[in-house]
């Protein structure tokens, strides 16, 4: 039996297959002089063993599928505020420059990603795969007003982006169980993560500035709107009353709201996805301290959000003849 030579034939089909042993894959590459250490009897079982963490494992995404999720969601956001710039008098002059940065930081994600995956990467999608409307391809679903350049489009626009925004920190967040394996990945993501996360502070304070008639860097100092679907706070409370339009569409109920139940195939054991609202952590229930309040305890952690879930909100706005999000 040479235990090379199978791994060189399975290599041929599977040029993952060292990763898959292991992350560190020059112990696998460098198996020279295992052999003395095994005896006749004991190499099937170590080769039984070796092969089934290799493929035994339940089905569940590869560090490649994690990193493309975010790759799309990168450019769902990316042509989004691309879009936006574009659009003459939709983004006030004041705002210009912030989103000008946003998009820009999208577009190093991009890059960085696309780095990363190397030819796993998928194409650029272009401009025309994403439907901004919400209508899955037929341009006129429930945000259809969002890149028209009016008041009321403008509000919208940013109620958009703040759901895009806050659906990206949470995919980050659930997606990094999948990349343990490879340290150097999980870090850069998580970067692009906090990253993320500042975006949607922005994205916030401007649009609690606009509830309360203020524009640009003045929005920064303005007391939250009473009502967080029009002036929300810097940061998720609760379930943000379930996003800036939950009347008008479930998808921004669901960016606040629970992940898959149960959770989807691969997901490491203990791992859930409960809403934002959610004020339990490490089986401790925060507000059974008097002092601290379900809204305080909720602000205090981004609940990760699982994969099929993103999914399913992100597939509002792309033409459903893509492969997009699928």
């Amino acid at each position: 039996m040479d235990l090379f030579q199978i791994i060189t034939e399975i290599e041929k089909v599977d040029p993952e297959v060292y990763d898959r042993f292991d992350s560190r894959r020059r112990v696998f590459k460098h198996l020279t002089g295992m052999g003395k250490k095994l005896t006749a009897a004991a190499v099937p079982g170590f080769i039984g063993a070796l092969f089934n963490k290799a493929y035994g494992q339940t089905a569940g995404p590869s560090v490649n599928d994690v990193l493309n999720l975010a790759l799309q969601l990168e450019y769902l956001e990316y042509y989004f505020y691309d879009t936006g710039l574009k659009t003459t008098g939709l983004i006030p002059a004041a705002d210009v420059p912030a989103i000008e940065k946003i998009r820009n930081d999208e577009g190093g994600h991009i890059r960085v990603l696309r780095e990363a995956l190397g030819t796993a990467a998928i194409p650029d999608p272009g401009r025309d795969a994403f439907d901004y409307s919400g209508g899955r391809g037929s341009k006129i679903g429930p945000f259809a007003a969002a890149l028209l350049p009016t008041p009321a489009g403008t509000d919208l626009y940013f109620g958009v982006a703040q759901s895009f925004v806050d659906t990206g920190v949470r995919a980050y967040k659930g997606g990094a169980p999948f990349l343990m394996p490879n340290k150097d990945i999980l870090e850069t993501a998580l970067n692009i993560h906090s990253v993320e996360a500042r975006h949607s502070s922005h994205i916030r304070t401007i649009r609690r500035g606009r509830a309360a008639g203020v524009t640009g860097a003045g929005a920064a100092t303005t007391a939250p709107n009473a009502d967080l679907k029009k002036g929300p706070k810097s940061w998720i409370s609760l379930d943000d009353q379930g996003g800036p339009s939950p009347d008008t569409t479930p998808s921004t109920r669901d960016v606040y709201g629970p992940g898959t139940n149960p959770p989807p195939a691969g997901v490491p054991t203990g791992i859930t996805f409960p809403g934002e609202e959610n004020v339990v952590q490490a089986t401790r229930t925060i507000t059974a301290d008097s002092a601290i309040s379900a809204a305080a305890a909720s602000e205090a952690f981004d609940e990760p959000l699982d994969y099929v879930k993103v999914k399913a909100i992100a597939r509002n706005f792309v033409d459903n003849r893509t492969q997009l999000f699928v």
